[in-house]
């Protein structure tokens, strides 16, 4: 099954490699291929696929011939090059797995195996929506490529070849769809992986069927600036070869044209116009060694104005997907501006074929040896792992791949270690992200960081070349707030995951006092025989589950109640309030103030009424949230007037006073200059912190303004008030929050 045969080409206009150029492609960079094994993989496609045809006509196997030929462009080893013959087998023919193995071999039958997995994983499905099912296909994804990343490999040739033919899809919706999957998931990808020359042509393909009004316009426009500056690009190339010649560096000099993706996303990221894009046609200069990309920048420099601001330095920096080159930009002596990048022919080779590029000898074989890449800096999967750790620690499929878009579309800035080690960020990072991107137990322990020598608060954003030292101490608890900080996917996820854990933890304990008390209203302690019999009622597994869901508000007392004592959950409580304190002040203060409780955990200071130490507080069972707290006379208990034996009565602990809580006044001023000041100065001198102010109504005479201060507790808080209602400026104020119809009375 393994002689050269000769196949007919296909009706519609499209070829494809035939079998002996296949060959020649691949024993041009691997003279030790195995020839018969791919000449086999080749036939064994062609018979298998039979006559099964595309979109456009073509005979199927066209489309896995010519994945091979991309594959094999990137010079990956004969397995990788026959997984792609192979790698519809065994979705669209009668072979299987058992097939490939005992026909070829178990690495090839595992490697096809695993991208016949990729490719079902991507079938949407219809109970779920297009961006759910997205979502969840995409942990799939990440979970099958981090395996070997030369399903990740095959699975993006794959697409580049159907990117290439989305054309004759006959379904606009379905081509749509196509492409922004494809820019979305699999362009990042690959530029993650450093595939620089797969990932621009994929957003190329992308963009021209998402948005081809846009794509027709810049193509125009690039084909009039093309026969404009035809002659001015020749004779820059002619003075930068004359240049270097004369200067003794031997140099490969080329061109590159800015593709209209690329120039579409410049213009909308800096909101210029086309005639603005510098860069639209930029040139490469080859050199033999490192040293020599130094000197070259030299020399042009020297001969060319160079254009300040305009230089990078990926060589000694070098991306987190391994790039490395010199980035300048000139001004001709016609006072044209020039990028130019300079690199070898081994930085060359990386920005193109990326990971692929370290794929060695191997045993006098040209083989994939992930322990060489590494140890050579190019770690197939380095890229990919944080991306692993983001789905372990995700609290849903969504959440997981909007962190991972997040992380994978923002520009970089590029800061180190004390030690000297690099981590990139995304531009605007704070240290938490950096913290975060070291490793996650530095990021649940960072309370501090110092940037460049110097404390610095952790909202700080860091820039390029920022040497960054972090503070580690205290418990693995993220402070509120911190997620509005941080940037990066990695960090937001690895901070929810300690917010959850922190809050089933918090709702356990609040459950589990709940539940004591109502064993204690019974005359009985909590006990665990009684409780078990209760979870075959409740359809619950464990203790810690019933607690939980009890502390979340999932429960509620009465269903708590009827499931360990029968019958008697309908009894009404007709003492009210004051009968029903089934948990004690001391302890229930402990939680709402003492124990350094966050908002969002288990016990929820309601925004309604803004309760603070000292007020009369009373909480509510809110599902899912736990006990949200208000203070007695809040609005919102009128609606629960009915349902008063779901009241649960609370109270401070006296220490809590000490700390900071927030009081909200609505005051009215008088409409003249120096109102507001006079009013903000009087809170400071009370003692008081102003953190937010917002005009509810403004009319020629007065202003109707809420404000949100800091205090100790209520007597601070009346304290301030009553300062304020001595002001000559102040017309009406009053704590915020209004008596419900039962209390007025």
């Amino acid at each position: 099954m393994n002689k050269l045969i000769d196949i007919a080409p296909p009706k519609s206009s499209q070829t494809f490699l035939r079998q002996y150029e296949l060959v020649e492609l691949v024993k041009k960079y691997d003279p030790s291929a195995n020839e018969a094994l791919l000449n086999k993989a080749y036939v064994y496609s062609v018979q298998a696929h039979g006559k099964q045809l595309r979109h456009s006509g073509d005979p199927y196997y066209a489309h896995p011939i010519e994945v091979a030929g991309i594959v094999a462009s990137l010079h990956l080893d004969i397995a990788t090059v026959c997984t792609a013959l192979l790698h519809d087998v065994l979705e669209d023919t009668d072979a299987t797995v058992d097939d490939l193995a005992t026909e070829f071999t178990p690495e090839i039958a595992e490697l096809v195996d695993g991208v016949t997995k990729l490719g079902q994983v991507e079938m949407s499905r219809p109970n779920l929506s297009r961006e759910r099912a997205q979502a969840e296909n995409f942990q799939k994804f990440i979970l099958a490529v981090s395996k070997d990343v030369r399903v990740l490999l095959v699975k993006l040739c794959d697409r580049l070849h159907n990117m290439r033919t989305l054309g004759h899809h006959p379904k606009a919706a379905s081509r749509e769809r196509i492409a922004r999957e494809t820019l979305e998931i699999f362009a990042p990808l690959a530029r993650r992986i450093g595939l620089d020359k797969i990932c621009s042509e994929l957003e190329e393909l992308s963009f021209e069927h998402i948005n081809p009004a846009a794509y027709e316009s810049i193509t125009k426009r690039l084909e009039a600036w093309r026969s404009t500056q035809g002659e001015a690009i020749s004779e820059i190339f002619t003075a930068l070869k004359n240049t270097l010649s004369d200067a003794g560096i031997d140099a490969r000099v080329y061109g590159r044209e800015k593709r209209a993706y690329a120039i579409w996303r410049k213009l909308q990221r800096q909101n210029i116009s086309f005639d603005d894009v510098a860069d639209i046609y930029a040139f490469r200069v080859i050199v033999e060694n490192r040293a020599q990309c130094y000197e070259t920048m030299g020399v042009l420099h020297e001969a060319f104005r160079a254009v300040p601001s305009r230089f990078r330095d990926f060589i000694s920096v070098p991306k987190p997907n391994g790039y490395q080159s010199l980035h300048t930009t000139i001004r001709t002596l016609e006072n044209r501006r020039v990028e130019i990048q300079i690199r070898t022919e081994r930085m060359e080779d990386v920005a193109n074929r990326g990971v692929a590029a370290h794929w060695a000898y191997k045993d006098e074989s040209y083989a994939y040896d992930p322990a060489s890449a590494k140890a050579s800096g190019g770690d197939p999967l380095k890229r990919i792992r944080p991306l692993i750790e983001m789905m372990e620690q995700s609290g849903d499929a969504d959440e997981f791949l909007d962190n991972v878009k997040l992380e994978m579309f923002t520009d970089q800035v590029f800061t180190f270690t004390p030690k000297g080690d690099l981590i990139a960020l995304p531009r605007g990072a704070s240290p938490i992200d950096f913290a975060y991107a070291v490793h996650t137990k530095v990021g649940d322990t960072c309370i501090g960081a110092i940037v460049n020598g110097r404390d610095v608060p952790l909202r700080t954003r860091l820039d390029n070349g920022d040497v960054v030292k972090i503070v580690r101490g205290g418990t693995a608890e993220p402070p509120p707030g911190w997620e509005s900080i941080v940037i990066t996917g990695r960090a937001r996820q690895a901070l929810r995951r300690l917010t959850r854990t922190g809050e089933s933890e918090e709702f356990r304990r609040i459950g589990e006092t709940l539940a004591s008390h109502a064993f204690k209203r019974d005359g009985q302690d909590l006990d665990s025989a009684i409780l078990t019999d209760a979870l075959k009622r409740l359809k619950v597994t464990d203790e810690n589950s019933v607690f939980e869901a009890l502390g979340r508000g999932d429960l509620s007392m009465k269903q708590f109640v009827e499931a360990v004592f029968p019958g008697r959950g309908e009894a009404k409580d007709e003492g009210g309030l004051q009968d029903l304190d089934l948990i004690d002040n001391e302890t229930v203060a402990l939680y709402v103030k003492g124990d350094g409780l966050d908002p969002g955990r288990g016990l929820t200071l309601a925004s309604c009424c803004s309760p603070i130490p000292g007020d009369r507080i009373v909480g509510l069972q809110d599902p899912g949230r736990g006990i949200l707290i208000h203070t007695i006379d809040c609005e919102a208990l009128a609606a629960k007037e009915d349902k008063i034996e779901e009241w649960i009565d609370l109270a401070w602990r006296r220490t809590a006073t000490q700390a900071a809580s927030t009081g909200r006044v609505m005051i009215i001023l008088q409409h003249i200059p120096g109102a507001i000041a006079d009013a903000t100065k009087i809170i400071g001198e009370s003692q008081g912190n102003v953190t937010n102010i917002k005009t509810m109504h403004r009319s020629s005479d007065f202003f109707d303004m809420i404000i949100d201060i800091e205090v100790r507790d209520n007597r601070h808080l009346m304290s301030i008030i009553a300062a304020l209602r001595a002001s000559p400026f102040v017309v009406k104020v009053n704590r915020s929050h209004a008596l419900p119809a039962h209390l007025k009375a």
